[in-house]
């Protein structure tokens, strides 16, 4: 099984069935867990780089998502990232790497194929740019 997983939470409505997810698969490995929330921003030319959410709502989301694992007995890790709007799935990817996880785990906004295709999935994304297993929560 999976010894380690990264886990990859925002405020859709996914998170809690990704979170669900990791539960099961670390439980089932005895496995450790890294939640990672993206605090993204937007570029504002000169005006500087602008934040989506505040640090506090970005630690909130990640803290919640780890509390419901560390209560269920795994061993669990947590980060907020910064990153560039757009960025996202070049982001979890590097902290995958950075974390030596052996899955990523994350959920899909379930956009239809064809928005999927116009505006790019992170899933997809990832999927793409990680050089390990990635489980897409829908």
């Amino acid at each position: 099984m999976y010894g380690k997983l990264l886990v990859a939470v925002d405020k859709s409505d996914a998170a809690g069935r990704v979170i669900d997810a990791a539960r099961e698969m670390a439980s089932l490995s005895d496995g450790e867990v890294w939640v990672l929330h993206l605090r993204e921003q937007e570029f504002m030319g000169r005006g500087g780089f602008y934040p989506i959410e505040s640090e506090a709502e970005a630690h909130l989301v990640v803290e919640r998502a780890a509390q419901q694992l560390d209560d269920a007995g795994i061993k669990t890790h947590y980060e907020v990232r910064n990153t560039i709007s757009g960025q996202a799935a070049r982001e979890i990817a590097s902290a995958a790497r950075a974390h030596d996880a052996d899955i990523i785990v994350m959920g899909s906004r379930g956009r239809s194929d064809l928005t999927g295709l116009v505006l790019g999935s992170t899933a997809h994304k990832v999927i793409h740019l990680s050089d390990r297993p990635v489980l897409v929560v829908r």
